[in-house]
Order: structure tokens, then C-alpha cells, then sequence
């Protein structure tokens, strides 16, 4: 599993959110964490539609954290744009095993899970706030 660009620009926006206490313009997002416009509207959705962030609309609309810094996990926010953390494709629900379709019989299926497992709970561990003042 890799993160994707797509994380990495939602790990911004919601940080920069989290700088902001009143409500933010997208384009002010977009321009913050340089990230394009239309790519900080499409991960907006995404946040707001799970709950992370709310939309205003109007003349004076835009987003804001919904949840408190301190209450957003990097793995939250990872996992809902990219899915479940899984270092290899075997362990992604949706692939096959190619040692004849039995991920029982491969040790390293193992050995990647656990892997997969201690990275999920490092960045459970971790959230906006701890990011933003660079405690981790």
C-alpha cells in the first residue's frame, strides 16, 4: 500500500482547516496548500460526505472542521481516501492470492498483515494536532 497524493492533499487541507477558526473558501484552501482547485473541491466532498468537515453555502460559505484537531487520526483520513492500510495487494480484500488464490498458505501474507497492522496502529496514534505541533 502506498499513500496517495490524494492523502497527502487531505492531510493539508485538514491541516489547514484546523489553522483557520472561522469558515474557508475553497480557493483559499486550494492557494494554502497548493493543491489545485478542482482536486481540493473533489477531497472536500470526501471529507464532508464522512463527517470530517462542513460545508456552508452562500456568499460568505466555505468549510470548516467539523471534529476537533485532536479528535482526526492520520489514519482516519488515510484510510478514507485510500482504504484500508494493506502493504501488499494480497492483503487488499478485493485481490486474489496469486499462490493458487490460499492466502493461508504464504508465510509472507503474514508477515505483511502484521506489518500492515503495526503501521494502521502508529498512525491511529497520531492525529492533526499531534502533526501541527510536530509532537510524534
Amino acid at each position: 500500500m502506498r499513500i496517495t497524493s490524494e492523502s497527502d492533499y487531505a492531510l493539508r487541507i485538514i491541516t489547514a482547516l484546523a489553522r483557520h477558526s472561522e469558515v474557508v473558501d475553497a480557493k483559499t484552501l486550494a492557494d494554502e496548500t497548493s493543491v489545485s482547485l478542482r482536486f481540493t473541491l473533489k477531497i472536500l466532498h470526501k471529507l464532508v460526505t464522512e463527517g470530517l468537515v462542513d460545508s456552508y453555502k452562500g456568499v460568505k460559505g466555505g468549510y470548516r472542521l467539523r471534529l476537533s484537531p485532536e479528535e482526526i487520526t492520520l489514519l482516519r483520513v488515510i484510510e478514507l481516501i485510500d482504504g484500508p492500510i494493506a502493504i501488499v495487494r494480497c492483503l487488499d480484500k478485493e485481490e486474489g492470492c496469486t499462490l493458487n488464490n490460499d492466502k493461508t498458505a504464504c508465510i509472507y501474507h503474514y508477515i505483511f498483515n502484521s506489518i500492515s497492522a503495526d503501521v494502521a496502529k502508529r498512525l491511529s496514534g497520531i492525529t492533526i494536532a499531534d502533526a501541527m505541533s510536530k509532537k510524534i
